[in-house]
Protein backbone atom coordinates (compact mmCIF):
# COMPACT_ATOMS: atom_id res chain seq x y z
CA UNK A 1 0.00 0.00 0.00
CA UNK A 2 1.29 3.92 -0.67
CA UNK A 3 0.32 6.42 2.21
CA UNK A 4 1.95 9.10 3.53
CA UNK A 5 3.82 9.07 6.98
CA UNK A 6 2.16 11.51 9.60
CA UNK A 7 4.75 10.76 12.83
CA UNK A 8 7.38 9.29 13.90
CA UNK A 9 7.99 7.86 17.19
CA UNK A 10 11.44 6.10 17.77
CA UNK A 11 11.60 2.95 14.84
CA UNK A 12 7.41 3.25 14.86
CA UNK A 13 5.52 5.78 12.18
CA UNK A 14 2.18 6.40 11.85
CA UNK A 15 1.04 6.36 7.94
CA UNK A 16 -2.16 7.42 6.70
CA UNK A 17 -3.46 5.68 3.61
CA UNK A 18 -6.90 6.64 2.18
CA UNK A 19 -8.66 8.04 5.85
CA UNK A 20 -6.70 4.73 7.96
CA UNK A 21 -3.92 5.64 9.82
CA UNK A 22 -1.45 2.15 10.46
CA UNK A 23 1.21 2.19 12.51
CA UNK A 24 4.32 0.67 10.58
CA UNK A 25 7.80 -0.31 11.71
CA UNK A 26 11.22 0.83 9.10
CA UNK A 27 13.68 -1.94 8.12
CA UNK A 28 16.88 -1.50 9.53
CA UNK A 29 18.08 -1.16 6.51
CA UNK A 30 16.13 1.16 5.24
CA UNK A 31 16.88 3.66 8.36
CA UNK A 32 20.51 3.71 6.95
CA UNK A 33 19.91 4.68 3.67
CA UNK A 34 17.47 7.51 5.07
CA UNK A 35 15.45 7.79 7.93
CA UNK A 36 12.11 8.20 7.31
CA UNK A 37 10.43 11.34 7.70
CA UNK A 38 6.88 13.51 8.23
CA UNK A 39 5.66 14.23 5.03
CA UNK A 40 7.18 11.33 3.10
CA UNK A 41 5.18 9.11 0.46
CA UNK A 42 6.38 5.67 0.86
CA UNK A 43 5.36 1.77 0.39
CA UNK A 44 4.40 -0.28 3.07
CA UNK A 45 3.17 -3.71 4.11
CA UNK A 46 -0.30 -3.39 6.81
CA UNK A 47 0.10 -5.41 9.93
CA UNK A 48 -2.32 -8.37 10.45
CA UNK A 49 -3.87 -8.40 13.96
CA UNK A 50 -1.84 -6.75 16.47
CA UNK A 51 1.56 -7.03 14.59
CA UNK A 52 2.94 -3.63 12.92
CA UNK A 53 3.32 -3.53 9.55
CA UNK A 54 6.25 -2.80 7.94
CA UNK A 55 7.73 0.65 5.93
CA UNK A 56 9.22 -0.76 2.44
CA UNK A 57 10.23 2.04 0.68
CA UNK A 58 10.76 5.69 0.46
CA UNK A 59 9.66 7.36 -2.45
CA UNK A 60 11.87 10.04 -4.18
CA UNK A 61 11.41 13.47 -1.84
CA UNK A 62 10.98 16.70 -4.01
CA UNK A 63 12.78 18.48 -0.70
CA UNK A 64 13.63 17.71 2.32
CA UNK A 65 14.53 20.31 5.54
CA UNK A 66 16.51 18.55 8.06
CA UNK A 67 15.53 21.00 11.15
CA UNK A 68 12.63 20.36 11.38
CA UNK A 69 12.72 17.20 9.76
CA UNK A 70 10.08 17.05 7.32
CA UNK A 71 10.01 16.05 3.42
CA UNK A 72 7.99 17.17 0.30
CA UNK A 73 7.17 20.64 1.71
CA UNK A 74 5.25 23.37 -0.59
CA UNK A 75 5.47 26.14 2.01
CA UNK A 76 7.30 26.70 4.82
CA UNK A 77 5.47 28.82 7.36
CA UNK A 78 7.72 31.22 9.80
CA UNK A 79 5.69 32.37 12.83
CA UNK A 80 6.56 35.13 14.92
CA UNK A 81 5.65 37.14 17.99
CA UNK A 82 6.55 40.10 20.20
CA UNK A 83 7.17 37.43 23.08
CA UNK A 84 9.19 35.66 22.99
CA UNK A 85 11.69 38.83 21.35
CA UNK A 86 11.76 38.05 17.68
CA UNK A 87 15.20 36.07 16.97
CA UNK A 88 15.67 37.52 13.12
CA UNK A 89 18.59 35.41 12.44
CA UNK A 90 16.68 31.99 13.47
CA UNK A 91 14.30 33.31 10.53
CA UNK A 92 16.94 34.54 7.94
CA UNK A 93 18.55 30.67 8.43
CA UNK A 94 15.12 28.92 7.78
CA UNK A 95 14.60 30.92 5.18
CA UNK A 96 18.25 30.33 3.72
CA UNK A 97 17.08 26.13 3.74
CA UNK A 98 13.74 27.30 2.14
CA UNK A 99 15.80 28.60 -0.86
CA UNK A 100 18.03 25.97 -1.26
CA UNK A 101 14.91 23.51 -1.13
CA UNK A 102 12.80 25.45 -3.49
CA UNK A 103 10.34 25.84 -1.04
CA UNK A 104 7.83 29.09 -0.79
CA UNK A 105 8.15 30.63 2.24
CA UNK A 106 6.13 33.21 4.32
CA UNK A 107 6.31 34.82 7.59
CA UNK A 108 3.30 34.94 10.22
CA UNK A 109 3.57 37.98 12.77
CA UNK A 110 1.20 36.29 15.26
CA UNK A 111 -0.15 37.47 18.79
CA UNK A 112 -0.39 41.04 16.81
CA UNK A 113 -2.68 42.06 19.92
CA UNK A 114 0.29 43.09 21.92
CA UNK A 115 1.95 44.77 19.53
CA UNK A 116 0.12 46.14 16.44
CA UNK A 117 3.57 47.93 14.93
CA UNK A 118 5.55 45.08 14.37
CA UNK A 119 3.99 43.41 11.41
CA UNK A 120 4.50 46.75 9.81
CA UNK A 121 8.46 46.44 11.02
CA UNK A 122 8.65 42.77 9.53
CA UNK A 123 7.50 44.07 6.19
CA UNK A 124 9.62 46.73 5.85
CA UNK A 125 12.52 44.50 6.61
CA UNK A 126 11.58 42.31 3.84
CA UNK A 127 9.87 45.21 1.57
CA UNK A 128 12.92 43.64 -1.25
CA UNK A 129 11.44 40.61 -1.57
CA UNK A 130 8.71 38.79 -2.48
CA UNK A 131 8.11 37.46 0.81
CA UNK A 132 4.51 37.08 2.27
CA UNK A 133 4.11 38.44 5.29
CA UNK A 134 0.51 37.79 7.63
CA UNK A 135 -0.12 39.58 10.67
CA UNK A 136 -2.67 37.18 13.11
CA UNK A 137 -3.84 37.13 16.48
CA UNK A 138 -6.43 34.43 17.78
CA UNK A 139 -7.15 36.38 20.56
CA UNK A 140 -8.91 38.78 17.93
CA UNK A 141 -9.25 36.71 14.80
CA UNK A 142 -7.19 39.29 13.21
CA UNK A 143 -5.87 37.81 9.82
CA UNK A 144 -6.64 33.89 10.24
CA UNK A 145 -9.18 33.20 7.20
CA UNK A 146 -6.59 35.56 4.83
CA UNK A 147 -3.64 33.32 6.46
CA UNK A 148 -6.19 29.95 5.75
CA UNK A 149 -6.57 30.73 2.43
CA UNK A 150 -3.30 31.23 1.33
CA UNK A 151 -2.29 27.81 2.92
CA UNK A 152 -4.64 26.16 1.54
CA UNK A 153 -4.09 23.22 -1.34
CA UNK A 154 -0.36 23.48 0.34
CA UNK A 155 1.53 21.21 2.04
CA UNK A 156 2.91 23.72 4.88
CA UNK A 157 5.11 23.33 7.51
CA UNK A 158 4.91 25.39 10.76
CA UNK A 159 8.55 26.67 12.49
CA UNK A 160 9.53 28.99 14.52
CA UNK A 161 10.74 29.52 17.91
CA UNK A 162 8.91 27.94 21.10
CA UNK A 163 6.23 29.61 22.83
CA UNK A 164 5.04 32.34 19.76
CA UNK A 165 1.71 30.32 19.38
CA UNK A 166 2.13 28.12 16.61
CA UNK A 167 -0.39 25.73 18.29
CA UNK A 168 -2.24 28.17 19.42
CA UNK A 169 -2.97 29.29 15.87
CA UNK A 170 -3.00 25.56 13.95
CA UNK A 171 -6.28 24.90 16.79
CA UNK A 172 -7.53 27.91 14.83
CA UNK A 173 -6.89 27.42 11.19
CA UNK A 174 -8.07 23.75 11.55
CA UNK A 175 -10.32 23.38 14.44
CA UNK A 176 -7.92 21.29 16.69
CA UNK A 177 -7.47 21.40 20.05
CA UNK A 178 -4.16 21.04 20.38
CA UNK A 179 -2.03 21.41 23.80
CA UNK A 180 -1.18 24.62 24.57
CA UNK A 181 1.27 26.76 26.89
CA UNK A 182 3.06 30.07 27.67
CA UNK A 183 6.19 30.95 27.95
CA UNK A 184 7.72 29.63 31.07
CA UNK A 185 9.56 32.40 33.30
CA UNK A 186 11.99 29.79 34.53
CA UNK A 187 13.59 28.83 31.11
CA UNK A 188 11.83 30.89 29.12
CA UNK A 189 10.88 28.40 26.68
CA UNK A 190 7.16 27.39 25.59
CA UNK A 191 5.40 25.16 27.96
CA UNK A 192 3.70 22.19 26.92
CA UNK A 193 4.90 22.92 23.38
CA UNK A 194 5.23 20.75 20.49
CA UNK A 195 8.10 17.77 21.14
CA UNK A 196 8.09 16.06 17.45
CA UNK A 197 7.10 16.89 14.03
CA UNK A 198 3.63 15.76 12.65
CA UNK A 199 1.76 16.56 9.79
CA UNK A 200 -1.77 17.68 10.59
CA UNK A 201 -4.36 17.06 8.32
CA UNK A 202 -8.21 19.05 9.18
CA UNK A 203 -10.26 22.04 8.47
CA UNK A 204 -9.16 21.49 4.61
CA UNK A 205 -5.31 22.12 5.48
CA UNK A 206 -2.22 20.13 5.35
CA UNK A 207 0.18 21.15 7.75
CA UNK A 208 3.47 19.77 9.90
CA UNK A 209 3.63 21.33 13.30
CA UNK A 210 7.33 21.22 14.20
CA UNK A 211 9.10 21.57 17.47
CA UNK A 212 9.93 25.10 18.95
CA UNK A 213 13.34 25.98 18.94
CA UNK A 214 16.13 28.86 19.94
CA UNK A 215 18.76 27.69 18.09
CA UNK A 216 19.55 26.75 15.06
CA UNK A 217 22.86 26.18 12.90
CA UNK A 218 23.49 27.36 9.36
CA UNK A 219 23.21 25.00 6.31
CA UNK A 220 26.75 23.98 5.54
CA UNK A 221 26.89 24.90 1.72
CA UNK A 222 29.32 26.50 -0.74
CA UNK A 223 29.32 30.22 0.45
CA UNK A 224 29.00 31.01 -3.81
CA UNK A 225 25.59 29.46 -3.39
CA UNK A 226 24.59 32.39 -1.00
CA UNK A 227 24.20 35.10 -3.31
CA UNK A 228 22.25 32.93 -5.08
CA UNK A 229 19.57 31.88 -2.33
CA UNK A 230 19.10 35.95 -2.22
CA UNK A 231 16.80 36.61 -5.30
CA UNK A 232 16.49 40.29 -4.47
CA UNK A 233 20.12 40.83 -4.77
CA UNK A 234 19.67 38.92 -8.23
CA UNK A 235 18.67 42.70 -10.29
CA UNK A 236 22.57 44.56 -8.86
CA UNK A 237 24.36 41.51 -9.39
CA UNK A 238 25.37 42.37 -12.55
CA UNK A 239 26.83 45.83 -12.10
CA UNK A 240 28.94 44.57 -9.09
CA UNK A 241 32.95 45.34 -10.29
CA UNK A 242 33.83 41.87 -9.82
CA UNK A 243 31.80 38.66 -10.55
CA UNK A 244 30.66 36.64 -8.68
CA UNK A 245 30.60 38.95 -5.92
CA UNK A 246 29.10 37.90 -2.59
CA UNK A 247 28.01 41.38 -1.72
CA UNK A 248 30.15 41.33 1.65
CA UNK A 249 33.77 43.30 1.15
CA UNK A 250 34.34 43.33 -2.02
CA UNK A 251 35.02 47.09 -3.57
CA UNK A 252 32.15 47.97 -6.90
CA UNK A 253 29.64 46.26 -4.96
CA UNK A 254 25.87 47.51 -6.32
CA UNK A 255 24.79 45.43 -3.62
CA UNK A 256 26.69 47.10 -1.08
CA UNK A 257 25.80 50.71 -3.12
CA UNK A 258 21.78 50.13 -3.24
CA UNK A 259 22.01 49.60 0.49
CA UNK A 260 24.18 52.73 1.61
CA UNK A 261 21.57 54.88 -1.24
CA UNK A 262 18.38 53.31 0.51
CA UNK A 263 17.65 50.69 -2.45
CA UNK A 264 17.82 47.61 -0.53
CA UNK A 265 16.93 47.33 3.55
CA UNK A 266 20.36 47.82 5.52
CA UNK A 267 18.55 45.74 8.55
CA UNK A 268 18.12 42.25 6.37
CA UNK A 269 21.69 43.44 4.51
CA UNK A 270 23.35 43.05 7.90
CA UNK A 271 21.98 39.74 8.07
CA UNK A 272 22.86 38.62 5.08
CA UNK A 273 26.41 39.44 5.77
CA UNK A 274 25.88 37.62 8.75
CA UNK A 275 24.93 34.67 7.34
CA UNK A 276 27.52 34.92 4.70
CA UNK A 277 30.48 34.67 7.61
CA UNK A 278 28.29 31.89 9.47
CA UNK A 279 28.48 29.77 5.90
CA UNK A 280 32.51 30.56 5.29
CA UNK A 281 32.98 29.37 8.68
CA UNK A 282 31.14 26.06 8.70
CA UNK A 283 32.68 25.63 5.30
CA UNK A 284 36.10 25.69 6.13
CA UNK A 285 35.37 23.57 9.30
CA UNK A 286 33.61 20.87 7.33
CA UNK A 287 36.56 18.27 7.27
CA UNK A 288 37.79 19.18 10.60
Amino acid sequence: MDGIIVKGIGSFYEILSGDKEYTCRAQKKLRRISAPVPGDHVRFEPGTGEEDGWLEEIYERKNQLIRPAVANVDMLVLVLAPVPQPDMMLIERLLLCAAKEKIQPAIVVNKNDLNSSLPQQIREEFSDSTLSVFSTSTVSGTGIDELYMALKGKLCCFAGQSAVGKSTLLNALCGLNLETGGLSRKTERGRHTTRRSELLIANGLKIMDTPGFSLFETISIDPQEVPELYPEYAGFADRCKFQPCMHDREPGCAVRAAVEHGGLNPVRYERYRSIVKEVRDAWKERYH
